[in-house]
C-alpha cells in the first residue's frame, strides 16, 4: 500500500505528488477523469490559467519549470477595450521581470502528468471515481467510470486536491468533521474561443496583442481573453445570471449577436461562431469556499481548491494551490508526526487562503468597473512612482499578491488597505508631475505612522 494516496490528479494533486516523490515517498494517484495525456481536452468548462511568482516558485522547488517554461506565454499588463474599441495598456509590474504568464489548463496538467510519470514511486489509476471516504477504517470507495464497479481501497495518508465539489471534503463534512460555507457570486461564466486570423501559429496571426490579459470592463460585466500558444485566445465571459445585462436574457443568437456587437465590438468581429460556440459552451457557477477543518485523524488533508476554492479574478486559484504544495512539503519535511504537519499547515495556510478569496473579489470590482475611471491609470502611475521612491515600504497590493511570493496573502492585504489610506490622502494629479521634497516628507512620514 502507498504511503500517500491522492484523490485529483489536476495540477496541484499531480504536483504534490512530484514533491512526495522527490523525497522518496510511494504515492497512488487516483482521478475520476481519463488519462488527459490520451484523451482529447475539455473545452467549455476551465479558466485559463494566469502562472505568477507564487506558482513559479513551487515548480522550481520541484524541478519542473524547464518543463512548463515553453507553454507560457507572457502578459505584461492589462489592455482595456472600450466601447468604441479603443485600446489602453496597463503595465503589471516595474520591469520586464513583473509580468504574469498565460498557461493552457489541459496542457499545464498533461506536462506535469508526464513528469510524475517519470518519477519513481508514483502509480496511477484514472477513471476512478471517489464516492466516499470512512476516516475511521481509513478506508476510499472508488466507483469505475466505464463499468460502474464499486471498490473499497485502503490509505495510510490521504490528500484530497479534488477540487472546489471534493468528494473527500463531502465525506468529512457528513460525518461532522469538517465544515463548509459555498458562498455563490450572482454572475456565472462562458468560456469562448477567439481563433488566430489564419490559422497557423505566426505570433502575427494574433487578432490582438498577444503579451497581455485583455479586458472588456463594462460595469456589472466583462469580457477578458488570455492568448494560447496556438494563436488563439481563451475568452470568458462573466455576465450576471438575471438582469438587463444578464444571461437570462440571452436567449437566442438574435440576442448574442446583438449583445456581443454592442457590449464587444472588436471581440464579436473575431469570433466567427460565436453563436455556435455561446449555445455549445456550459454557462458555469463561481462561488468561494469557506471550510473550517481542513484535516482530520492525523491522516486526511484538504489541499486547494478542496480546501478554500476562490473567484478567478485575481489570478491566483492555480498559485494559491501551488503555494499549498510549497509549503505543505515543507512542513513535511520539519515535523516527524505527519497529523502536527497537517495541523500546522492549516494553521499557516488559513489566514492567507481567506485574504485571497477576498483580494479576489475586490479584484472582480476592479477588473469590470474601477479601470472605467479616468483616475484609475494616474492612481496606478501615482503607486508605482511611489514604490520607486520607497522600495521595500511601498509595494503596489496586485504586485505583493503576483510578484512577491516571501509577502504571506494576509500581509499584502494588511499593507495594502494602510498602503491604500496613504495613497488616498494624495492628489491624484501628482501622478503627472516630479514628487516634491514636502511631498515626499509627508509619504515618508504617513509610512512610519502605518509602520510601514
Amino acid at each position: 500500500m502507498s504511503l500517500y494516496t491522492i484523490i485529483g490528479a489536476g495540477p496541484v494533486g499531480t504536483l504534490m505528488a512530484v514533491m512526495l516523490s522527490r523525497r522518496g515517498q510511494s504515492v497512488r494517484l487516483l482521478e475520476r477523469r481519463p488519462d488527459p495525456r490520451a484523451a482529447p481536452p475539455e473545452r467549455g468548462r476551465s479558466i485559463n490559467l494566469a502562472l505568477a511568482a507564487r506558482g513559479i516558485v513551487a515548480l522550481e522547488q520541484a524541478e519542473l519549470m524547464s518543463l512548463i517554461a515553453p507553454q507560457m506565454i507572457a502578459m505584461r499588463g492589462r489592455m482595456l477595450h472600450d466601447e468604441l474599441g479603443a485600446l489602453e495598456f496597463l503595465r503589471y509590474g516595474q520591469n520586464e521581470r513583473e509580468v504574469i504568464y498565460a498557461i493552457d489548463r489541459e496542457r499545464l496538467n498533461r506536462v506535469l502528468l508526464e513528469a510524475a510519470a517519470s518519477c519513481a514511486g508514483i502509480e496511477f489509476e484514472f477513471g476512478q471515481r471517489c464516492i466516499d471516504v470512512d476516516p475511521q477504517a481509513g478506508i476510499v470507495r472508488l466507483r469505475a467510470e466505464d463499468t460502474g464497479a464499486v471498490r473499497s481501497v485502503p490509505y495510510q495518508i490521504l490528500l484530497a486536491t479534488d477540487g472546489a465539489a471534493s468528494a473527500v471534503r463531502t465525506a468529512l463534512v457528513a460525518r461532522g468533521l469538517s465544515r463548509a460555507d459555498e458562498q455563490p457570486l450572482a454572475h456565472d461564466y462562458k468560456e469562448l474561443v477567439i481563433p488566430p486570423r489564419r490559422g497557423t501559429l505566426a505570433a502575427a496571426d494574433y487578432v490582438f496583442e498577444p503579451h497581455a490579459l485583455h479586458i472588456w470592463p463594462r460595469g456589472d460585466h466583462m469580457l477578458i481573453a488570455l492568448p494560447n500558444t496556438d494563436g488563439s485566445f481563451t475568452a470568458t465571459l462573466f455576465l450576471p445570471r438575471h438582469g438587463d445585462s444578464g444571461f437570462d436574457r440571452l436567449d437566442g443568437e438574435a440576442a448574442v449577436r446583438s449583445f456581443f456587437q454592442h457590449q464587444f465590438t472588436d471581440a464579436a468581429a473575431a469570433i466567427p461562431d460565436l453563436t455556435q460556440q455561446f449555445a455549445a459552451h456550459p454557462q458555469s457557477r463561481i462561488s468561494t469556499l469557506h471550510c473550517e477543518r481542513w484535516q482530520a485523524k492525523g491522516r486526511i488533508l484538504l489541499l486547494g481548491d478542496a480546501a478554500h476554492a476562490i473567484a478567478p479574478f485575481h489570478g491566483q486559484g492555480l498559485n494559491c494551490g501551488f503555494e499549498d504544495c510549497r509549503i505543505l512539503d515543507r512542513l513535511l519535511v520539519s515535523h516527524i508526526d505527519v497529523g502536527a504537519a497537517f495541523a500546522e499547515f492549516e494553521r499557516e495556510r488559513r489566514p492567507n487562503t481567506d485574504a485571497i478569496a477576498a483580494m479576489a473579489l475586490e479584484n472582480y470590482l476592479e477588473m469590470r468597473e474601477a479601470v472605467r475611471s479616468r483616475q484609475f491609470a494616474p492612481r496606478q502611475q501615482l503607486a508605482a512612482e511611489l514604490e520607486r521612491r520607497f522600495p521595500g515600504r511601498f509595494i503596489p497590493r496586485y504586485s505583493m499578491v503576483m510578484f512577491h511570493p516571501e509577502i504571506p496573502y494576509a500581509e499584502a492585504k494588511r499593507r495594502g488597505e494602510q498602503q491604500q489610506r496613504v495613497l488616498d490622502a494624495l492628489p491624484v494629479q501628482l501622478a503627472a508631475a516630479p514628487l516634491d521634497a514636502s511631498v515626499l516628507a509627508t509619504v515618508r512620514s504617513r509610512l512610519d505612522e502605518a509602520g510601514l
